[in-house]
Protein backbone atom coordinates (compact mmCIF):
# COMPACT_ATOMS: atom_id res chain seq x y z
CA UNK A 1 0.00 0.00 0.00
CA UNK A 2 1.72 3.20 -1.16
CA UNK A 3 1.97 6.03 1.35
CA UNK A 4 2.72 9.75 1.14
CA UNK A 5 4.14 12.13 3.73
CA UNK A 6 2.96 15.74 3.42
CA UNK A 7 5.36 18.49 4.51
CA UNK A 8 3.78 21.97 4.43
CA UNK A 9 6.30 24.76 5.01
CA UNK A 10 5.48 28.35 5.89
CA UNK A 11 2.17 30.17 6.11
CA UNK A 12 0.97 29.42 2.58
CA UNK A 13 1.95 25.75 2.73
CA UNK A 14 0.14 25.19 6.01
CA UNK A 15 -2.99 26.99 4.81
CA UNK A 16 -3.09 24.69 1.78
CA UNK A 17 -2.51 21.67 4.03
CA UNK A 18 -5.53 22.58 6.18
CA UNK A 19 -7.75 22.63 3.10
CA UNK A 20 -6.15 19.43 1.80
CA UNK A 21 -6.79 17.44 4.98
CA UNK A 22 -10.39 18.62 5.09
CA UNK A 23 -10.95 17.27 1.56
CA UNK A 24 -8.93 14.09 2.21
CA UNK A 25 -11.03 13.30 5.28
CA UNK A 26 -14.22 13.83 3.30
CA UNK A 27 -13.08 11.39 0.62
CA UNK A 28 -11.99 8.87 3.22
CA UNK A 29 -15.32 9.13 5.05
CA UNK A 30 -17.27 8.56 1.85
CA UNK A 31 -15.13 5.61 0.74
CA UNK A 32 -15.74 1.95 1.34
CA UNK A 33 -13.32 1.53 4.23
CA UNK A 34 -12.66 -2.03 3.14
CA UNK A 35 -10.49 -0.22 0.62
CA UNK A 36 -7.72 0.39 3.13
CA UNK A 37 -5.78 2.39 0.55
CA UNK A 38 -8.23 5.23 1.12
CA UNK A 39 -7.14 5.39 4.74
CA UNK A 40 -3.48 4.47 4.73
CA UNK A 41 -2.09 6.73 2.00
CA UNK A 42 -2.31 9.94 4.04
CA UNK A 43 -3.27 8.64 7.49
CA UNK A 44 -2.27 6.00 10.02
CA UNK A 45 -4.41 4.52 12.76
CA UNK A 46 -3.62 4.99 16.46
CA UNK A 47 -6.20 2.88 18.23
CA UNK A 48 -9.56 4.41 17.36
CA UNK A 49 -7.96 7.68 16.30
CA UNK A 50 -6.14 8.55 13.09
CA UNK A 51 -3.04 10.65 12.54
CA UNK A 52 -1.90 12.40 9.40
CA UNK A 53 1.34 11.31 7.78
CA UNK A 54 2.78 14.81 7.93
CA UNK A 55 5.32 17.20 9.44
CA UNK A 56 4.04 20.77 9.77
CA UNK A 57 6.76 23.42 9.54
CA UNK A 58 6.59 27.18 10.13
CA UNK A 59 8.72 29.71 11.91
CA UNK A 60 5.70 31.80 12.86
CA UNK A 61 2.95 30.59 15.19
CA UNK A 62 -0.11 32.14 13.53
CA UNK A 63 -1.26 29.68 10.88
CA UNK A 64 0.15 26.63 12.67
CA UNK A 65 -1.72 27.65 15.80
CA UNK A 66 -4.96 27.98 13.84
CA UNK A 67 -4.57 24.46 12.47
CA UNK A 68 -3.56 22.85 15.76
CA UNK A 69 -6.40 24.56 17.62
CA UNK A 70 -8.96 23.66 14.96
CA UNK A 71 -10.88 20.37 14.64
CA UNK A 72 -7.92 19.15 12.56
CA UNK A 73 -5.60 19.49 15.56
CA UNK A 74 -5.89 15.87 16.81
CA UNK A 75 -4.46 14.67 13.47
CA UNK A 76 -1.04 16.00 14.49
CA UNK A 77 1.08 14.99 17.48
CA UNK A 78 3.82 17.19 18.94
CA UNK A 79 6.50 15.15 17.14
CA UNK A 80 4.90 16.22 13.85
CA UNK A 81 5.36 19.95 14.34
CA UNK A 82 8.44 22.14 13.84
CA UNK A 83 7.54 25.66 14.94
CA UNK A 84 9.15 28.99 15.73
CA UNK A 85 7.85 32.42 16.65
CA UNK A 86 10.00 35.03 14.91
CA UNK A 87 9.62 34.24 11.20
CA UNK A 88 12.17 34.66 8.42
CA UNK A 89 11.51 38.29 7.54
CA UNK A 90 10.76 37.51 3.87
CA UNK A 91 14.40 36.50 3.50
CA UNK A 92 15.26 33.18 1.80
CA UNK A 93 18.73 33.21 3.34
CA UNK A 94 17.34 33.37 6.90
CA UNK A 95 15.05 30.42 6.22
CA UNK A 96 17.69 28.32 4.51
CA UNK A 97 20.88 29.18 6.36
CA UNK A 98 19.81 30.28 9.84
CA UNK A 99 16.73 28.13 10.49
CA UNK A 100 18.03 25.28 8.36
CA UNK A 101 21.17 24.97 10.46
CA UNK A 102 19.30 25.62 13.71
CA UNK A 103 16.44 23.18 13.07
CA UNK A 104 18.11 20.71 10.72
CA UNK A 105 18.47 17.85 13.21
CA UNK A 106 14.94 18.32 14.51
CA UNK A 107 13.54 18.30 10.98
CA UNK A 108 15.52 15.20 10.07
CA UNK A 109 14.34 13.31 13.17
CA UNK A 110 10.67 14.21 12.80
CA UNK A 111 10.66 13.33 9.12
CA UNK A 112 12.41 10.03 9.96
CA UNK A 113 9.62 9.13 12.41
CA UNK A 114 7.02 9.63 9.70
CA UNK A 115 9.03 7.72 7.11
CA UNK A 116 9.57 4.75 9.42
CA UNK A 117 5.85 4.66 10.19
CA UNK A 118 5.18 3.80 6.53
CA UNK A 119 5.21 0.29 5.11
CA UNK A 120 5.75 1.45 1.54
CA UNK A 121 6.68 5.14 1.46
CA UNK A 122 6.34 6.28 -2.14
CA UNK A 123 6.58 10.06 -2.04
CA UNK A 124 6.99 13.27 -0.11
CA UNK A 125 4.83 16.26 -1.04
CA UNK A 126 6.32 19.65 -0.16
CA UNK A 127 3.76 22.48 -0.02
CA UNK A 128 5.29 25.95 0.03
CA UNK A 129 5.30 29.42 -1.44
CA UNK A 130 8.40 30.70 -3.21
CA UNK A 131 7.81 34.37 -2.41
CA UNK A 132 8.28 34.57 1.36
CA UNK A 133 11.13 33.62 3.65
CA UNK A 134 10.23 30.44 5.53
CA UNK A 135 8.39 28.67 2.73
CA UNK A 136 11.09 29.41 0.18
CA UNK A 137 14.22 29.23 2.34
CA UNK A 138 13.40 26.49 4.83
CA UNK A 139 11.43 24.73 2.10
CA UNK A 140 14.63 24.66 0.00
CA UNK A 141 16.56 23.26 2.95
CA UNK A 142 13.99 20.49 3.42
CA UNK A 143 13.94 19.47 -0.26
CA UNK A 144 17.75 19.24 -0.16
CA UNK A 145 17.55 17.21 3.06
CA UNK A 146 15.07 14.78 1.51
CA UNK A 147 17.28 14.42 -1.55
CA UNK A 148 20.24 13.52 0.68
CA UNK A 149 18.47 11.23 3.16
CA UNK A 150 15.71 9.65 0.99
CA UNK A 151 17.11 9.56 -2.56
CA UNK A 152 14.90 6.60 -3.52
CA UNK A 153 11.62 8.27 -2.43
CA UNK A 154 9.98 10.59 -4.94
CA UNK A 155 9.95 14.26 -3.97
CA UNK A 156 7.05 16.33 -5.33
CA UNK A 157 7.14 20.10 -4.82
CA UNK A 158 3.91 22.06 -5.11
CA UNK A 159 5.47 25.48 -5.55
CA UNK A 160 3.24 28.56 -5.28
CA UNK A 161 4.80 31.33 -7.37
CA UNK A 162 4.09 34.98 -6.47
CA UNK A 163 2.34 37.43 -8.77
CA UNK A 164 4.26 40.15 -10.55
CA UNK A 165 2.63 42.74 -8.27
CA UNK A 166 3.45 40.78 -5.11
CA UNK A 167 3.76 43.02 -2.05
CA UNK A 168 6.96 41.28 -0.86
CA UNK A 169 9.75 43.39 -2.35
CA UNK A 170 12.31 40.58 -2.07
CA UNK A 171 10.11 37.87 -3.64
CA UNK A 172 12.12 37.86 -6.93
CA UNK A 173 15.24 36.90 -4.96
CA UNK A 174 13.39 34.32 -2.86
CA UNK A 175 11.74 32.76 -5.91
CA UNK A 176 14.93 32.36 -7.92
CA UNK A 177 17.00 31.02 -5.02
CA UNK A 178 14.26 28.55 -4.16
CA UNK A 179 13.73 27.51 -7.77
CA UNK A 180 17.39 26.63 -8.22
CA UNK A 181 17.21 24.21 -5.27
CA UNK A 182 13.98 22.67 -6.58
CA UNK A 183 15.65 22.08 -9.94
CA UNK A 184 18.49 20.31 -8.15
CA UNK A 185 16.61 18.27 -5.54
CA UNK A 186 12.95 17.68 -6.51
CA UNK A 187 11.78 14.84 -8.77
CA UNK A 188 8.69 16.71 -9.99
CA UNK A 189 7.75 20.37 -9.64
CA UNK A 190 4.08 21.37 -9.79
CA UNK A 191 4.18 25.16 -10.32
CA UNK A 192 1.10 27.15 -9.34
CA UNK A 193 0.84 30.90 -9.87
CA UNK A 194 -1.19 33.12 -7.57
CA UNK A 195 -2.38 35.16 -10.52
CA UNK A 196 -3.85 32.06 -12.19
CA UNK A 197 -5.62 31.04 -8.97
CA UNK A 198 -7.17 34.50 -8.68
CA UNK A 199 -8.39 34.32 -12.29
CA UNK A 200 -9.96 30.88 -11.74
CA UNK A 201 -11.66 32.05 -8.55
CA UNK A 202 -13.03 35.16 -10.28
CA UNK A 203 -14.27 33.09 -13.22
CA UNK A 204 -16.14 30.69 -10.94
CA UNK A 205 -17.52 33.53 -8.82
CA UNK A 206 -18.90 35.24 -11.91
CA UNK A 207 -20.85 32.12 -12.87
CA UNK A 208 -22.21 30.97 -9.52
CA UNK A 209 -23.76 32.41 -6.40
CA UNK A 210 -24.13 31.18 -2.84
CA UNK A 211 -27.47 31.11 -1.05
CA UNK A 212 -27.97 30.60 2.66
CA UNK A 213 -31.14 28.80 3.73
CA UNK A 214 -32.43 26.42 6.36
CA UNK A 215 -30.33 23.61 4.87
CA UNK A 216 -27.14 25.63 4.99
CA UNK A 217 -25.14 27.13 2.14
CA UNK A 218 -26.03 26.01 -1.37
CA UNK A 219 -24.03 27.01 -4.41
CA UNK A 220 -26.00 27.49 -7.62
CA UNK A 221 -25.37 28.30 -11.23
CA UNK A 222 -26.54 31.83 -11.95
CA UNK A 223 -29.96 31.59 -13.60
CA UNK A 224 -30.49 27.94 -12.59
CA UNK A 225 -31.86 26.19 -9.52
CA UNK A 226 -29.53 23.19 -9.59
CA UNK A 227 -26.93 22.96 -6.79
CA UNK A 228 -23.32 22.61 -7.92
CA UNK A 229 -19.93 21.65 -6.59
CA UNK A 230 -16.95 23.91 -7.39
CA UNK A 231 -13.21 23.49 -6.94
CA UNK A 232 -13.18 26.50 -4.63
CA UNK A 233 -15.63 24.87 -2.21
CA UNK A 234 -14.51 23.03 0.91
CA UNK A 235 -17.29 20.48 0.54
CA UNK A 236 -20.66 20.15 2.21
CA UNK A 237 -19.66 18.11 5.26
CA UNK A 238 -16.74 19.55 7.22
CA UNK A 239 -13.89 17.05 7.65
CA UNK A 240 -16.21 14.28 6.50
CA UNK A 241 -17.63 14.21 10.02
CA UNK A 242 -14.38 12.60 11.18
CA UNK A 243 -13.29 15.56 13.31
CA UNK A 244 -15.53 17.14 15.92
CA UNK A 245 -16.24 20.83 15.52
CA UNK A 246 -17.15 23.23 12.75
CA UNK A 247 -15.05 24.52 9.91
CA UNK A 248 -13.91 28.13 10.28
CA UNK A 249 -13.29 30.05 7.08
CA UNK A 250 -9.73 31.33 6.73
CA UNK A 251 -8.18 33.88 4.34
CA UNK A 252 -7.48 32.56 0.83
CA UNK A 253 -9.50 29.38 1.43
CA UNK A 254 -11.01 29.53 -2.06
CA UNK A 255 -7.65 29.64 -3.83
CA UNK A 256 -6.07 27.14 -1.46
CA UNK A 257 -8.91 24.71 -2.18
CA UNK A 258 -7.88 24.69 -5.84
CA UNK A 259 -4.35 23.59 -4.92
CA UNK A 260 -5.72 21.07 -2.40
CA UNK A 261 -7.87 19.56 -5.16
CA UNK A 262 -4.76 19.22 -7.32
CA UNK A 263 -3.08 17.01 -4.70
CA UNK A 264 -6.31 15.11 -4.00
CA UNK A 265 -6.73 14.24 -7.68
CA UNK A 266 -3.09 13.47 -8.45
CA UNK A 267 -3.11 10.84 -5.68
CA UNK A 268 -6.58 9.40 -6.34
CA UNK A 269 -5.26 6.25 -7.99
CA UNK A 270 -3.13 5.54 -4.94
CA UNK A 271 -6.23 5.54 -2.75
CA UNK A 272 -9.03 4.10 -4.88
CA UNK A 273 -9.50 1.38 -7.44
CA UNK A 274 -9.76 2.02 -11.15
CA UNK A 275 -9.45 0.31 -14.50
CA UNK A 276 -6.32 2.28 -15.45
CA UNK A 277 -4.61 3.42 -12.27
CA UNK A 278 -1.68 5.83 -12.48
CA UNK A 279 0.53 6.10 -9.41
CA UNK A 280 3.41 8.41 -8.53
CA UNK A 281 5.96 6.10 -10.17
CA UNK A 282 4.09 6.30 -13.47
CA UNK A 283 3.92 10.10 -13.33
CA UNK A 284 7.67 10.51 -12.87
CA UNK A 285 8.61 7.81 -15.37
CA UNK A 286 6.30 9.00 -18.14
CA UNK A 287 6.31 12.77 -17.72
CA UNK A 288 9.94 13.58 -16.91
CA UNK A 289 11.96 12.68 -20.03
CA UNK A 290 15.09 14.56 -18.90
CA UNK A 291 16.41 15.05 -15.35
CA UNK A 292 16.06 18.84 -15.20
CA UNK A 293 12.93 19.22 -17.32
CA UNK A 294 10.54 18.14 -14.58
CA UNK A 295 7.94 20.93 -14.43
CA UNK A 296 4.39 19.58 -14.73
CA UNK A 297 1.72 22.11 -15.67
CA UNK A 298 -1.66 21.25 -14.20
CA UNK A 299 -5.25 22.03 -15.09
CA UNK A 300 -8.54 20.79 -13.69
CA UNK A 301 -11.95 20.56 -15.22
CA UNK A 302 -14.82 21.00 -14.77
CA UNK A 303 -14.41 24.06 -12.58
CA UNK A 304 -17.91 23.30 -11.39
CA UNK A 305 -20.35 20.44 -12.02
CA UNK A 306 -24.12 20.21 -11.79
CA UNK A 307 -24.63 17.80 -8.93
CA UNK A 308 -27.67 15.98 -10.31
CA UNK A 309 -26.81 15.75 -14.00
CA UNK A 310 -25.33 12.62 -15.58
CA UNK A 311 -22.29 12.79 -17.82
CA UNK A 312 -23.39 12.70 -21.46
CA UNK A 313 -20.72 12.21 -24.12
CA UNK A 314 -20.84 15.82 -25.25
CA UNK A 315 -20.10 16.96 -21.69
CA UNK A 316 -17.06 14.67 -21.54
CA UNK A 317 -15.85 16.05 -24.87
CA UNK A 318 -16.15 19.60 -23.55
CA UNK A 319 -14.24 18.59 -20.41
CA UNK A 320 -11.28 17.47 -22.54
CA UNK A 321 -11.39 20.66 -24.58
CA UNK A 322 -11.48 22.84 -21.47
CA UNK A 323 -8.57 20.98 -19.88
CA UNK A 324 -6.18 22.32 -22.50
CA UNK A 325 -7.50 25.88 -22.52
CA UNK A 326 -5.53 28.60 -20.79
CA UNK A 327 -8.50 29.40 -18.54
CA UNK A 328 -8.13 26.14 -16.59
CA UNK A 329 -4.35 26.18 -16.16
CA UNK A 330 -2.86 26.73 -12.70
CA UNK A 331 -0.18 28.95 -14.22
CA UNK A 332 -0.59 31.84 -16.67
CA UNK A 333 0.20 29.93 -19.83
CA UNK A 334 -1.38 28.59 -23.00
CA UNK A 335 -0.03 25.05 -23.55
CA UNK A 336 -1.93 24.65 -26.84
CA UNK A 337 0.30 27.29 -28.41
CA UNK A 338 3.48 25.46 -27.45
CA UNK A 339 5.06 21.99 -27.61
CA UNK A 340 4.22 19.10 -25.27
CA UNK A 341 7.05 16.84 -24.15
CA UNK A 342 4.56 14.52 -22.41
CA UNK A 343 1.03 14.64 -21.00
CA UNK A 344 -1.00 12.68 -18.44
CA UNK A 345 -4.79 12.58 -18.28
CA UNK A 346 -6.11 11.57 -14.87
CA UNK A 347 -9.87 10.99 -15.01
CA UNK A 348 -12.09 10.27 -12.04
CA UNK A 349 -15.63 8.90 -12.20
CA UNK A 350 -17.64 6.48 -14.31
CA UNK A 351 -16.24 7.21 -17.76
CA UNK A 352 -15.97 4.76 -20.65
CA UNK A 353 -12.44 3.92 -21.78
CA UNK A 354 -13.60 4.16 -25.41
CA UNK A 355 -14.69 7.77 -24.84
CA UNK A 356 -11.29 8.59 -23.33
CA UNK A 357 -9.45 7.08 -26.30
CA UNK A 358 -11.69 8.92 -28.73
CA UNK A 359 -10.94 12.23 -27.03
CA UNK A 360 -7.20 11.51 -26.96
CA UNK A 361 -7.29 10.86 -30.70
CA UNK A 362 -9.24 14.08 -31.15
CA UNK A 363 -6.73 16.06 -29.08
CA UNK A 364 -3.80 14.71 -31.11
CA UNK A 365 -5.09 16.68 -34.09
CA UNK A 366 -4.72 20.07 -32.39
CA UNK A 367 -1.93 19.55 -29.84
CA UNK A 368 1.72 19.66 -30.85
CA UNK A 369 4.03 17.04 -29.34
CA UNK A 370 7.80 16.84 -29.63
CA UNK A 371 8.94 14.91 -32.70
CA UNK A 372 10.66 12.28 -30.56
CA UNK A 373 7.57 11.60 -28.41
CA UNK A 374 4.47 11.79 -30.61
CA UNK A 375 2.72 9.19 -28.44
CA UNK A 376 3.70 10.81 -25.12
CA UNK A 377 0.34 10.24 -23.43
CA UNK A 378 -0.35 8.55 -20.11
CA UNK A 379 -3.98 7.93 -19.17
CA UNK A 380 -5.39 7.06 -15.77
CA UNK A 381 -8.95 6.24 -14.80
CA UNK A 382 -10.02 6.12 -11.16
CA UNK A 383 -13.57 4.89 -10.66
CA UNK A 384 -14.24 7.04 -7.58
CA UNK A 385 -15.18 10.66 -8.46
CA UNK A 386 -14.35 13.67 -6.28
CA UNK A 387 -16.79 14.52 -3.50
CA UNK A 388 -19.91 16.16 -4.92
CA UNK A 389 -18.96 15.60 -8.55
CA UNK A 390 -19.81 12.95 -11.11
CA UNK A 391 -16.47 13.12 -12.87
CA UNK A 392 -13.33 15.22 -13.20
CA UNK A 393 -10.20 15.50 -15.31
CA UNK A 394 -6.75 16.53 -14.14
CA UNK A 395 -4.11 17.08 -16.80
CA UNK A 396 -0.40 17.14 -16.05
CA UNK A 397 1.72 18.27 -18.95
CA UNK A 398 5.42 18.79 -19.44
CA UNK A 399 5.25 21.69 -21.87
CA UNK A 400 7.79 24.07 -23.35
CA UNK A 401 5.61 27.06 -22.39
CA UNK A 402 6.89 26.77 -18.79
CA UNK A 403 10.04 28.46 -20.12
CA UNK A 404 8.06 31.69 -20.50
CA UNK A 405 6.99 31.60 -16.84
CA UNK A 406 10.56 30.89 -15.75
CA UNK A 407 11.81 33.72 -17.94
CA UNK A 408 9.37 36.18 -16.35
CA UNK A 409 10.69 35.09 -12.95
CA UNK A 410 14.27 35.54 -14.17
CA UNK A 411 13.54 39.05 -15.51
CA UNK A 412 12.05 40.18 -12.19
CA UNK A 413 15.14 38.83 -10.43
CA UNK A 414 17.57 40.57 -12.82
CA UNK A 415 15.71 43.87 -12.45
CA UNK A 416 16.52 43.91 -8.72
CA UNK A 417 19.88 42.17 -8.89
CA UNK A 418 21.50 44.49 -11.40
CA UNK A 419 20.92 47.36 -8.96
CA UNK A 420 21.96 45.20 -5.96
CA UNK A 421 18.75 46.36 -4.27
CA UNK A 422 18.14 44.74 -0.87
CA UNK A 423 21.08 42.43 -1.49
CA UNK A 424 22.85 43.28 1.76
CA UNK A 425 20.06 41.66 3.77
CA UNK A 426 21.02 38.31 2.21
CA UNK A 427 24.81 38.66 2.27
CA UNK A 428 24.74 38.51 6.06
CA UNK A 429 23.84 34.82 5.69
CA UNK A 430 24.95 33.56 2.26
CA UNK A 431 27.61 34.27 -0.32
CA UNK A 432 26.86 36.31 -3.45
CA UNK A 433 27.74 33.25 -5.51
CA UNK A 434 24.39 31.74 -4.49
CA UNK A 435 22.65 34.42 -6.55
CA UNK A 436 24.86 33.91 -9.59
CA UNK A 437 24.46 30.14 -9.45
CA UNK A 438 20.67 30.43 -9.12
CA UNK A 439 20.50 32.76 -12.11
CA UNK A 440 22.64 30.44 -14.20
CA UNK A 441 20.65 27.35 -13.19
CA UNK A 442 17.29 28.85 -14.17
CA UNK A 443 18.63 30.51 -17.32
CA UNK A 444 20.18 27.25 -18.56
CA UNK A 445 16.92 25.39 -17.85
CA UNK A 446 14.99 27.93 -19.94
CA UNK A 447 17.36 27.23 -22.82
CA UNK A 448 17.01 23.46 -22.36
CA UNK A 449 13.24 23.67 -22.61
CA UNK A 450 13.37 25.85 -25.72
CA UNK A 451 15.56 23.33 -27.51
CA UNK A 452 12.58 20.91 -27.20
Amino acid sequence: MPECVIIPVGQCGNQIAARFYDLALQEMASADLSQTLATSTFFEKHGKAIRARAVLVDMEEGVLGQTLNSPLGPLFASHQVVAGNSGSGNNWAVGYNEYGNERGEELSEKIRIQAEGCNSLQSFFILNSLGGGTGSGLGSYIIDLLNDEYPQVYRFATAICPSEDDDVVTSPYNSMLSMSHLIKSADCILPVENEALIDIYNKISAGVKREVGSEGVRTRVVGQSVPIRTVVDSGQRAFGGMCSGKRTKQPFDEMNNIVANLIINITSSMRFEGTMNVDINDIVTNLVPFPRRKFLLSSMTPLYTLADVNVPTRRLDQMFTDAFSKDCQLIKADPKSSTFLACALMIRGQVEVSDIRRNVDRAKSWLKFADWNQDGWKTGLCSVPPIGQTHSLLTLSNNVCISDSLDRMRCRFVKLYKRKANLHHYLNYIDKNEFDEALESVHSLIQEYRVK
